[in-house]
């Protein structure tokens, strides 16, 4: 490694309120010192861009700690080991985890949030699975199935139908014989929910007419909601709700933009009709179910290989100094399945 190699990284300077803006983040340019035993250093290929990481830089309480000001923003990606001083990286090695928002990353176990995880060579799936359907996202939406109790022949909703999570949810509720609702934005995504994704039902939240499209797609009430999204579409989904009806919450991206230090969210009107129909709702979190990860991942992978799951991703181009813009995508509808970002080129 040359002693003169930079690194380029996005530093939380403020935190947003609202959208972010200028000023918010700044990329700064840092040398990398030499590296010394226990430590490696991680090119990023990938990005993954995901709603939590706006959560992450406000100061509300979280599961996580939020991103300290002046801080590299925290984030998950994949990338190689480009130089290593300790055996279980060599150089070489495909990695994924907490690389954050940056183009080289410190691997060291005592410095890094949580440990980098190695994935197995060859690669079984291309290098963008490990971010969607094979990582984190395909994980969340298997889960959240699971905690359901999702039975043959109950309907269920997916907000954000044609989202990394919801998508991959919205298959596997497929496969295990329920009737399957999307929500989606524009009529362009509910076709690829109902053509590509099968779905047998899905709402354009654009339309003037959504609240009575949704009653129209569910006319024997709603069993289960995968729930992402909150705000209006979770509310109304509340006035459907069927006796004994489970809510698996595992985002709500609608709220993310109104928080500001602690402040915000509008709010559910609707939230007593958990009492009228017995209904239950569990939040969730990915990184409580360890333990199933490996579950998870073979009835992915195994999903992927008999062609029963189709995963779309949107990859966005032009480097580290996109992530901002490219982020802002999620909170716009405008990106089918997952997002990225392209850090590193060949």
């Amino acid at each position: 490694m040359s002693e003169t190699t930079v690194n380029r990284a996005f530093r939380l300077r403020k935190r947003p309120n609202g959208n972010l803006a200028d000023g918010d983040l700044e990329l700064v340019e840092e040398e990398v010192p030499e590296l010394t035993d226990g430590q490696a250093l991680v090119r990023t290929e990938l990005l993954s861009l995901d709603p939590t990481n706006r959560i992450w830089m406000s100061d509300i309480r979280g599961y996580m700690p939020a991103v300290p000001l002046g801080a590299v923003m925290r984030g998950l990606g994949v990338g190689e080991v480009i130089a290593s001083r300790r055996d279980d990286m060599p150089v070489g090695a495909i990695v994924n985890g907490f690389l954050g928002w940056q183009e080289l990353c410190l691997a060291d176990d005592n410095l890094l949030e949580a440990p980098l995880t190695v994935l197995p060579d060859p690669l079984p799936a291309p290098l963008s699975a490990f971010l969607g359907a094979l990582g984190h996202t395909g994980i969340t939406a298997y889960q959240g199935i699971q905690l359901s109790e999702l039975k043959e022949g109950e309907t269920i909703v997916i907000s954000a139908a044609c989202g990394a999570v919801g998508s991959i949810a919205g298959q596997i509720a497929k496969q295990r014989g329920a009737r399957v609702v999307g929500v989606a934005g524009g009529p362009e995504k509910c076709r690829h929910a109902v053509e590509k994704l099968g779905y047998d039902a899905c709402v354009d939240h654009r339309a003037d007419d959504w609240r009575e499209q949704l009653a129209a797609a569910t006319p024997d009430g709603v069993d289960v909601d995968f729930e992402s999204v909150g705000g209006p579409i979770m509310d109304e989904v509340l006035m459907h709700l069927n006796i004994g009806a489970r809510i698996s919450l595992c985002g709500m991206i609608a709220e993310y933009n109104t928080y500001n230090d602690g402040e915000g969210g509008s709010g559910l009107l609707n939230v007593g009709q958990l009492i009228m129909q017995r209904a239950t709702i569990r939040g969730f979190l990915v990184l409580d179910y360890v333990e199933h990860f490996e579950e998870a991942i073979n009835h992915l992978a195994g999903m992927l290989g008999e062609g029963k799951l189709h995963y779309d991703e949107t990859i966005v181009p032009g480097g580290i100094e996109k992530a901002p813009e490219a982020l802002g995508r999620l909170f716009e509808g405008s990106n089918m399945g997952k997002l990225l970002l392209r850090v590193a080129w060949d």
